[in-house]
């Protein structure tokens, strides 16, 4: 489900768990851990996919077949501590976005330090980025709302978390959803440059500065991580999300 693969002082966790890199609470479980045990032993990471597609985010095939919220529930948490983990990384850590990266997969990334997206080599079939929760009958948590509102603004983050919006590659550079694009081929690269790059400043200096300015990140999800997972949780049962979630599983069966 996960590949590591070292850079000298900085490690890289590729996502592979097929077809769709898409999280069950193993490969959450599995990254977490990753993340922790690479601030052991390195100085960065790079999370990166698969070409064309970085992660589809929650695993819904398998949270339709969920009936208890119990077992969902640790999916749930199990996703949150990982993206907390991230966010409250003491290394930084870089998202490689090879492709698509939908729902959790760009929630994932929202919480890296830097965002480094591929650029489609079909202009008429860009890759996209986007919380398109609401498109599928969810509710976007706080800390979530709180990770996209840091990158692109208050008005613009709502905009795009109530529509469910998922701008292209260009439209999420322009607006600072990502921070930068590359070939297909070089977005591990890229990001592996940015990292040596900042990795090269005084440490201490850059470290200290790094912990007080991304510390709001943590404290999102230490507000919400006893208030709102219930809430969370029951949404994926209510009518209206299992109804619009089996008509997403059932198209993407027919595509």
């Amino acid at each position: 489900m996960l590949e590591t693969i070292r850079h000298d002082a900085i490690v890289e966790l590729r996502l592979a768990r097929p077809p769709v890199n898409a999280f069950d609470t193993a490969l959450s479980r599995e990254l977490r851990l990753a993340v922790d045990a690479a601030a052991k032993d390195a100085r960065g990471v790079v999370i990166s996919g698969r070409p064309g597609l970085f992660s589809a985010g929650l695993d819904v095939a398998a949270v339709l077949q969920l009936d208890q919220a119990g077992r969902l529930g640790e999916l749930w948490r199990e996703y949150s501590e990982l993206c907390r983990t991230i966010a409250a990384s003491p290394i930084p850590v870089v998202a490689a976005i090879t492709g698509h990266a939908p729902a959790g997969g760009a929630v994932l990334a929202t919480f890296c330090d830097y965002r480094v997206m591929a650029r489609s080599t079909d202009a008429a079939k860009p890759f996209r980025i986007g919380l398109n929760e609401v498109q599928v009958g969810l509710v976007v948590p706080p800390e979530i709302q709180t990770g996209l509102r840091r990158l692109v603004g208050t008005y613009r983050a709502e905009r795009l978390m109530v529509a469910g919006a998922m701008p292209d590659s260009d439209e999420a550079l322009r607006i600072g959803f990502v921070d930068e694009l590359a070939d297909a081929d070089a977005v591990v690269a890229r990001a592996l440059a940015w990292l040596n790059a900042l990795l090269a400043l005084p440490a201490r200096a850059m470290s200290g500065t790094r912990a007080i300015a991304r510390a709001d990140l943590a404290t999102a999800f230490d507000a919400a991580r006893a208030q709102n997972a219930d809430d969370f949780v029951r949404g994926w049962f209510s009518d209206e999300s299992r109804a619009t979630l089996t008509a997403v599983m059932a198209k993407l069966k027919k595509a």
